[in-house]
């Protein structure tokens, strides 16, 4: 088993790699970019498939780099981190106002039960924000036809722990012991990266996270973050 800092080095030496592609994708983009604007209006057959394939290629290097993102997230979870101090409810309140335009239209229902308590946690907001925004992404796609997210958080003991709750498809048993290894997908289009770099993140914050579900009825995502210890009673 690798230490902590083999897998530091091999992160370190990953984003630097995946820097470099993206550095070169970024050159083909800008090209193929220049290449389009002289096939903007393609006059003969020819042309035109010559735009159609330009543009399949603009697909594939933003899908690239969408990937890219994806394992530079992951690879440098631990290391990007920004930490402050402050309330879950705050920041979980936050991460709703921005989904709920989303939930609207994909005719989900949003329903937040805060704790209402003061208690603090340390944790980077922005990167708590995304890991939670994968989350909610993971529920909008299993209730294509519109559904229902819930949302609740509440103390246990030196904890606080945030539920995240769909009513969508629910996640076979088979592939629940699967969902949190790289690169395991089955979403097309998928990287496989969104859920391990959830995890990742939570336990870089002192935290876990855990999965319940049935399919037919629903997904439960539960986090524990440790509460400040000053303000525990």
């Amino acid at each position: 088993m690798p230490s902590a800092e083999q897998f530091t080095e091999l992160a370190e030496v990953a984003g630097g790699f995946i820097h470099e592609i993206k550095n070169h994708i970024a050159t083909l983009g800008l090209n193929l970019q220049l290449l389009a604007e002289d096939y903007e209006n393609p006059q003969s057959p020819k042309e035109r498939r010559i735009a159609e394939r330009i543009q399949r290629l603009q697909t594939e290097c933003t899908k690239i780099t969408d990937i890219s993102n994806d394992f530079l997230r992951f690879a440098r979870a631990q290391e990007l981190l920004r930490l402050e101090i402050v309330r879950l409810d705050d920041v979980v309140s936050e991460v709703i106002d921005f989904f709920q335009p989303t939930a609207q239209t994909m005719g989900i229902q949003l329903t937040w039960y805060p704790c209402g308590d003061s208690a603090r946690v340390k944790i980077d907001p922005q990167v708590f924000k995304q890991a939670m925004l994968n989350l909610l992404i993971n529920a909008k796609e299993a209730m294509p036809e519109g559904g229902e997210i819930i949302l609740q958080d509440y103390i246990e003991g030196e904890f606080i722990r945030l539920d995240v709750i769909d009513t969508g498809s629910g996640i076979p048993t088979d592939q629940l012991e699967k969902i949190f290894k790289p690169f395991h997908t089955t979403k097309m289009g998928g990287t496989g990266l969104g859920l391990p770099t959830t995890r990742k993140v939570i336990e870089a914050l002192g935290g876990s996270i855990e999965v319940q579900s049935e399919v037919g009825t629903g997904t439960k995502f539960s986090i524990l973050l440790p509460i400040l210890k000053s303000q525990i009673v």
